[in-house]
Formats: C-alpha cells, sequence, structure tokens
C-alpha cells in the first residue's frame, strides 16, 4: 500500500506536467516508470528547475533517473556479494576440526 508522502509525490509529479501542457496519461506514465517516491521527487524538481522543452527531454531525463536507480540497485547487489564473497574466504567452506 502506497504511504500518503508516495501518493503526494504522485500528485505532485502529475499536476507539474499537466501545468506544463501535457496531458495527465503521460504524467501517469512517467510516474509509474520512476515507482519511487525519491524518484518522482527529483523528476518533479528537475521540471522545475530545467522547464525542459518537450517530451522528449521528459521521457530522457526519466529514463536517466531510472538508470541511475538500476546503477545503484546493482552497486549493492555487488556489495552485498563481495561481502559474502569475502566471509567465505576468511571462514572458509568447511569446518577444519572436522578434516583432522
Amino acid at each position: 500500500m502506497a504511504t500518503e508522502s508516495w501518493k503526494e509525490a504522485y500528485r505532485e509529479l502529475i499536476e507539474t506536467i499537466v501545468a506544463m501542457g501535457y496531458p495527465e496519461e503521460f504524467g501517469k506514465a512517467i510516474a509509474k516508470n520512476l515507482g519511487a517516491e525519491r524518484a518522482m521527487r527529483r523528476m518533479t524538481s528537475y521540471l522545475s528547475q530545467a522547464k525542459p522543452q518537450s517530451a522528449e527531454e521528459i521521457a530522457d531525463e526519466m529514463l536517466s533517473i531510472r538508470s541511475d536507480i538500476d546503477r545503484w540497485k546493482q552497486k549493492k547487489m555487488n556489495e552485498e556479494a563481495n561481502a559474502h564473497y569475502n566471509q567465505l574466504r576468511w571462514e572458509g567452506l568447511w569446518d577444519t576440526d572436522e578434516e583432522e
């Protein structure tokens, strides 16, 4: 279930896009693709500051934000895998008492 702050970010993004003269459906598609509250707020901030001149610029920024999110998630997964690998190297695969 979406939190109130998520709903507010969703609404604000759509309202900003509509205020720029684009259809509400376009705003909903952008919000849906971003998904996360923080990403929607980042997009709303971009729209307010950069004032893009076309739907393509808006879509490009949405893709850029998605790419940043995906890159961050991949980095966190890699860090976790590396931590497990290092733990495995430190502790070993087998209990050394059983080998003797």
